[in-house]
């Protein structure tokens, strides 16, 4: 006896099945660069722990699924602005005095609700007018970085580097009788780049900075913040983080613009 197969089930399921497992490889794939990385950290090396926190306020936050046919439409500007609270971690070791390396978890997932004034086809369903609606917006960063500072002394500091980001994101929409979820997973190469002036004693300016810029997309996340320095091994800091990323193809258009207040800490031990 013969069985025919779904040929559209077929495909639905192999895609969720490689998406799963991706997931799991890439985060295996991550913990496994670590491991190593710590494993060939020398006796000399000083770690350290970064920690940020403050509201977060949503400047742009466009899509259009599918890219080419969706209805193109803001978050922020069809179901509302709300600011929402962030944190993000950072540990890791300077190396020899100038050799940087470190891993950081930026999770953010910021939800809207409201009411769409006109009709929004998204990923091949369609939400009506009026009709209420709830949408959460994902964009977890997760990030191993190198870094090599070029000048070190006691007024500047600035280096370059390398980082592996892998990007988990989502946007789901939900509504009375219809809802649908656009999962993104991805992993991204960028260029770091930091700057710290001492321009009085214990006081510092920073610029720290991972951005790439593609020809179907771009990605970038800089900090300007003022620092104190408490003493030698704790600052506090306070300013202003730009959180920006898109892309634009046949599967998806989306374009997003994140401000952060923030507010942090960093401890070397």
């Amino acid at each position: 006896m013969m069985y025919r197969v779904d040929e559209t089930r077929f495909r639905c399921y192999i895609k969720i099945t490689l998406s799963c497992w991706g997931v799991k490889y890439m985060k295996h794939l991550l913990y496994t660069a670590l491991v190593i990385s710590l494993a060939a950290v020398p006796l000399q090396a000083g770690p350290f722990l970064d920690l940020e926190t403050g509201p977060v306020f949503t400047g742009l936050n466009d899509v259009r699924i599918p890219g080419r046919y969706g209805t193109r439409f803001s978050l922020p500007g069809v179901l509302g602005n709300e600011p929402w609270y962030f944190i993000r971690a950072r540990a890791g070791w300077t190396i020899k005095d100038r050799h940087n390396l470190y891993i950081l978890a930026a999770p953010l997932k910021i939800d809207y609700e409201g009411r769409p004034s006109s009709f929004l086809f998204f990923k091949n369903r369609i939400f009506f007018p009026s009709t209420p609606i709830r949408a959460s917006f994902k964009f977890n960063s997760w990030r191993l970085t190198y870094r090599y500072d070029i000048v070190k002394n006691d007024k500047i500091e600035f280096g370059i580097g390398l980082t592996g980001k892998i990007r988990e994101a989502y946007i789901r929409l939900d509504s009375l009788n219809t809802k649908t979820t656009r999962p993104d997973l991805g992993f991204v190469p960028l260029i770091t780049v930091r700057l710290q002036w001492m321009f009085v004693p214990n006081f510092s300016f920073v610029m720290d900075a991972d951005w790439l810029v593609g020809p179907v997309g771009r990605a970038e996340d800089i900090l300007f913040a003022f620092q104190y320095h408490i003493n030698k091994n704790v600052l506090v800091k306070a300013g202003y983080r730009i959180l920006e990323g898109g892309a634009d193809n046949s599967k998806v258009y989306t374009f997003s613009l994140f401000h952060y207040a923030v507010f942090g800490t960093t401890v070397m031990f």
